[in-house]
């Protein structure tokens, strides 16, 4: 036993080593990867900011280059011989990084009022479009991969590259739990004063090991070639086929009796669930649905038999019952993110039951082809995520407006009279998604800010006014919406004023040179529930670090959270002031929310802060 686990030791990092010569130009880009994370890990953010948005390009294109030289020289490997076209696939792999380097640098620079102007980084589509690319070529990896067919096939190429995944995977947080502890012992006993970097560069250096070892786990797949190691790499083990057919496939024929229940239910009583529950069911459904067709395809058992002839009949029909949920969800919310991305894989899963009721395994790659022309679609002009759904709620917003008389020779007009309340909810609920839509393409009558509360009253004529609940008796949405009132505000005492306007979203920074030195003021609304946190640094040395939690426990004191859709609040409302020793801060905010979800016991925050006032003691 001890000799056979230490040869399987020696196996993993023999293959890694291996890896080198097998794929060179995809452990290349691995290698690139980490030089820069490395270089970023280094130079701390005023050194760093200037070049931070050739570094994400660079990261982008190595990480598509590595999974495109796998896919690219698999292809070379097993279908010519000779050493001529594994050399061009390097090259290919190499021109891929060279290329989407230059694209993305050229074409991608983002610049948002969320950060400062020197800051600049690569936009949601360009990285999505990057993305995609990775991929369909990890899937022409595994379709490459399934070659020849007497060898192996999709899902025997699928559960092979899993294998290495997880394999990688065990052996890179056991090589990372070893090194941080020997680290962090010698920082204990030794050196005290160790930099917190050395265990990011640790992680760097096990990241790419653990890359090497991924891409050491594959068999040769020289053409003309039948490796040994093939076979065992692509055998699910026995207790693997004990997870398939007697815990996954049972709680997945347990999901589809409860989506009947829910139908059923549906059609008799009306009573619907929140679209969005639906669509994350659905998608559960469906994807893991079809992964574990094919991955008990080659199974025999009676349960898993069972399952292959079940599951697609069931998909169709829970599948055609959900057409329906968007089709009405369409109709009365337009298309958005959620409808988008679950309208694609409402087509990935219909067409995929259908094609294995109609080919059985062999419509695996035909699955795997759909799946990548519809991911491509998604991230295309006209189609894309960031087009469609913005142009369906841009024309939902035209004809709302225009049936009140408020869009006019392409301009806004104030309505004439209130409309009614649904009008309002309708034109709130368009307004505020394309005002928080990135990257998108918007009519040059739509100002972003129409968002704020006060823009939204003066521009249109009436509150924002939000549906108390989208489906009664499944919890209630209740919040705190105050905005900054039209008046003067004494800043006679302050120096500066700095701006680190944000929108609410991410880390914005904003620096200030004093006559004691330089200040870096951050505002951070990074957390999971939006609470910020501002932060400020003397020369790299901190001075003030405060979370907004007070402030926020100060203003729901005095206006608790209720059905309100806005209202303005006073100057002492809408300011926090702010004393160190070296400075003294004002910050004044454009507009605060809190909102309260009772059904999922949740609060979250949105603070716009419009400027910081700062004057040095």
């Amino acid at each position: 036993m001890k000799n056979i686990f230490t040869r399987s030791i020696s196996q993993i990092f023999t293959g890694a080593a291996k890896a080198f010569r097998t794929f060179p130009a995809s452990i290349a880009c691995a290698l690139g990867f980490a030089v820069v994370t490395m270089i970023r890990i280094q130079l701390d953010w005023p050194q760093q900011a200037p070049y931070n948005f050739l570094f994400n390009c660079l990261h982008w294109s190595f990480a598509l280059g590595a999974v495109f030289s796998l896919a690219a020289i698999t292809y070379a490997r097993s279908r010519y011989e000779g050493d001529k076209a594994f050399k061009l696939a390097n090259a290919a792999g190499a021109a891929v990084v060279a290329v989407t380097l230059l694209l993305l640098y050229m074409f991608s620079a983002s610049h948002t009022n969320m950060y400062d102007t020197t800051y600049v980084t690569v936009s949601g589509i360009a990285a999505s479009r990057v993305s995609v690319a990775m991929l369909v070529s990890m899937i022409a990896f595994i379709i490459f991969a399934s070659r020849p067919k007497e060898q192996s096939d999709f899902e025997r190429s699928l559960f092979m590259t899993q294998k290495a995944f997880f394999i990688a995977a065990i052996y890179s947080l056991v090589i990372m739990a070893g090194t941080s502890a020997v680290a962090r012992a010698f920082q204990a006993l030794i050196y005290q004063d160790m930099s917190y970097k050395v265990y990011q560069y640790i992680g760097t250096i096990v990241g790419f090991l653990a890359f090497t070892i991924f891409a050491g786990y594959f068999p040769d797949f020289t053409k003309g070639t039948a490796d040994e190691k093939r076979e065992a790499a692509q055998k699910q083990p026995r207790f693997v086929e004990i997870l398939f057919e007697f815990i996954m496939v049972p709680i997945m024929l347990a999901l589809t009796v409860v989506l009947f229940l829910w139908v059923g239910r549906t059609l008799l009583t009306g009573e619907r669930v929140p679209f969005e529950e639906v669509a994350g069911i659905s998608t559960t459904f469906a994807v893991f649905g079809i992964w574990l067709h094919l991955m008990v395809t080659r199974l025999e058992s009676g349960l898993a038999k069972f399952y292959k002839r079940f599951y697609p009949f069931a998909a169709i029909l829970i599948l055609a019952f959900e057409a329906w949920a968007l089709v009405v969800q369409l109709g009365k919310y337009g298309m958005k993110d959620t409808e988008y991305f679950f309208m694609l894989l409402w087509i990935v899963g219909i067409a995929a039951a259908v094609l294995l009721i109609a080919m059985k395994s062999k419509s695996h790659i035909v699955i795997a082809l759909i799946t990548c022309a519809l991911a491509i679609f998604s991230v295309l002009p006209l189609t894309g995520y960031n087009e469609l759904p913005v142009a369906s709620q841009v024309s939902r917003l035209e004809k709302l407006l225009v049936s009140q008389n408020m869009l006019q020779d392409g301009k806004l007009a104030p309505a004439a009279s209130e409309p009614d309340k649904a009008v309002r909810e309708a034109i709130t609920d368009a307004v505020s998604y394309l005002a928080y839509a990135q990257d998108a393409k918007l009519p040059s009558w739509f100002d972003k800010k129409l968002a704020e509360g006060d823009t939204f009253k003066k521009e249109l004529g009436f509150e924002q006014t939000w549906p108390e609940t989208q489906y009664p008796g499944k919890g209630e949405y209740s919040g705190t919406y105050l905005n900054l009132p039209s008046a003067a505000l004494d800043i006679s005492g302050y120096r500066w004023a700095v701006n680190v306007n944000n929108e609410g979203k991410g880390d914005a920074t904003s620096t200030v040179k004093g006559n004691r030195g330089t200040y870096t003021i951050r505002w951070n609304m990074s957390q999971e529930n939006g609470m910020p946190t501002l932060k400020v640094e003397l020369d790299g040395k901190v001075i003030l670090e405060k979370s907004m939690k007070e402030y926020a426990d100060r203003i729901t004191a005095k206006y608790p959270p209720g059905k309100q859709t806005g209202e303005t609040g006073t100057l002492e409302d809408m300011t926090l002031k702010l004393e160190t020793p070296e400075a003294d801060l004002l910050l004044v905010f454009k507009n605060v929310e809190i909102n309260v979800d009772t059904q999922q016991d949740k609060i979250t925050y949105f603070m716009n802060l419009g400027q910081i006032y700062m004057n040095e003691k």
